[in-house]
């Protein structure tokens, strides 16, 4: 899905899961998760209602909403951090645009973050006014309004993110001494179409400059020490209350970032730099003290969240849509859950993104889909020939094996485990698990119903 794609009206979100049970669950920061506003007052619900509200933010009770992306031709008349910066006594017409995200030089002269160049300099609002401690305050409100119940509260941090643009002190924090060498594209076979199409972009032809790296990286490191930092103070909070030992947490990110690696920018493609994200689990409970601190190499995705909120909650997952399985056996056991996936699977739709262009390619083409188990990956896409990478003897996908003749065997493997994967997603999700179990000849039998006898 684009951030501009509304997903299906019948979806069933988290929250949908969770309010039964009880949970105030609310979102603070940034989600482009949204059912369609047209569909939802189509059938006659009132657009002022919880429901529609909700809606437009993945479900989550929109308690500090932040989109993160505010230029002038979209900064919405009501946004909650905005008019914080104004209540701050910050005069810009667009404080997001000309402050937090705008950098500013020894002279006192403003650069916009929208140039990379300007991520060398500090933001032009103090550290205690940036939009990470602006989320973490309200993060603490969120807890210290929800006392009478159980809660879910979906943190949704912007940065690292463009603009790249990090306040003092940790905007130089790190230089390009901490900075891993780039990976560089090179190869042993000519550049893939669509891959190559995405290279040609403005942001990986930036990142290709020199010096750009030594000059955004360290700013991008830095608003993850932010991050970190921020963390801490967010948990010595909830210690003090209490919290701690009844708060399962979890830390991941929806993707990485490319930054100059593999010749490319921003996402979109399947290399680790972008796939393979941070993912952190706490189960406070005694019975997760046998892994406490440990990490594993099972295969996860994050469609695993929700049977694993929703199991931890004491609530039954839903059958007949939920596609990821609940990893609290792995917080609470060294060993891995019976039958776990053998291959973890990721897709997308590039439709909206400027190599659609340059290929040629109709919308609803532009798709490509990621197979991937411990020593291979395989990426499939539409009207054009796969990529294969033995991860093994090659960690940073620089040879691509998609059309060897010596890997023919592992392609068809690969293959196969994409076409069961999409052959058994869910689609019977109107009607109970347990009542399919139940059905067949002998149910039939019972109600009378005597089909194709002698």
């Amino acid at each position: 899905m684009g951030n501009d794609d509304a997903m299906q009206l019948g979806e069933r979100l988290l929250s949908d899961y969770l309010s039964p049970l009880g949970y105030r669950t609310a979102v603070v920061g940034k989600t482009h998760n949204r059912k369609s506003r047209e569909e939802i007052t189509s059938l006659g619900i009132d657009s002022n209602s919880n429901f529609a509200r909700f809606a437009d933010s993945g479900g989550f009770e929109p308690y500090e909403w932040h989109e993160g992306l505010f230029p002038d031709e979209i900064l919405p008349d009501d946004h909650g951090y905005t008019n914080y910066l104004k209540d701050l006594g910050y005069e810009e017409a667009n404080p997001w645009d000309r402050r937090a995200n705008s950098g500013i030089d020894e002279k006192g002269n403003l650069h916009s973050g929208w140039s990379l160049r300007s991520s060398r300099y500090p933001a032009a609002i103090p550290e205690a006014h940036s939009e990470t401690a602006f989320s973490t305050r309200r993060a603490m409100d969120f807890i210290n309004e929800t006392s009478d119940q159980p809660w879910c509260l979906h943190l949704s941090y912007i940065k690292p993110h463009w603009p790249v643009i990090a306040p003092a002190p940790y905007h130089n924090m790190y230089g390009p001494e901490d900075i891993k060498p780039v990976v560089k594209g090179g190869g042993t076979v000519p550049a893939h179409p669509v891959v190559d199409a995405f290279r040609q972009q403005e942001y990986s032809k930036s990142y290709a400059r020199e010096g750009l790296r030594n000059m955004v990286i360290p700013a991008y490191m830095g608003l993850i020490k932010q991050i970190d930092d921020h963390l801490g103070e967010l948990f010595a909070f909830m210690r003090s209350k209490g919290l701690m030992e009844s708060t399962l947490i979890v830390f991941t990110s929806d993707h990485g970032d490319y930054l100059g690696d593999h010749d490319l920018g921003e996402k979109d493609l399947f290399h680790d730099q972008s796939v393979k994200v941070p993912f952190i689990l706490v189960d406070p409970g005694s019975e997760a003290d046998s892994t406490r601190n440990t990490s594993r190499n099972d295969l996860v995705e994050a469609v695993d969240l929700v049977p694993t909120f929703v199991e931890y909650a004491g609530g039954k997952v839903c059958q007949e849509r939920v596609e990821g399985r609940s990893l609290l056996p792995m917080l609470r056991s060294t060993l891995s859950p019976d039958k776990w996936r053998e291959f973890a699977f990721s897709e997308i739709d590039y439709s909206e993104r400027g190599p659609r262009e340059l290929l040629n390619m109709p919308p609803y083409e532009c798709r490509a889909t990621m197979v991937a188990n411990h020593e291979w990956k395989f990426i499939h896409y539409l009207g054009f020939t796969s990529q294969l990478y033995n991860l093994s003897e090659d960690p940073q996908e620089l040879n691509d094996l998609g059309q060897s003749p010596k890997t023919e065997e592992v392609r068809k493997k690969m293959l196969d485990a994409l076409l069961q994967w999409k052959c058994s997603l869910k689609t019977r999700v109107g009607i109970n698990y347990n009542y399919l179990l139940g059905q067949g000849p002998k149910r039939d039998e019972e109600y009378g119903i005597i089909i194709g006898r002698w």
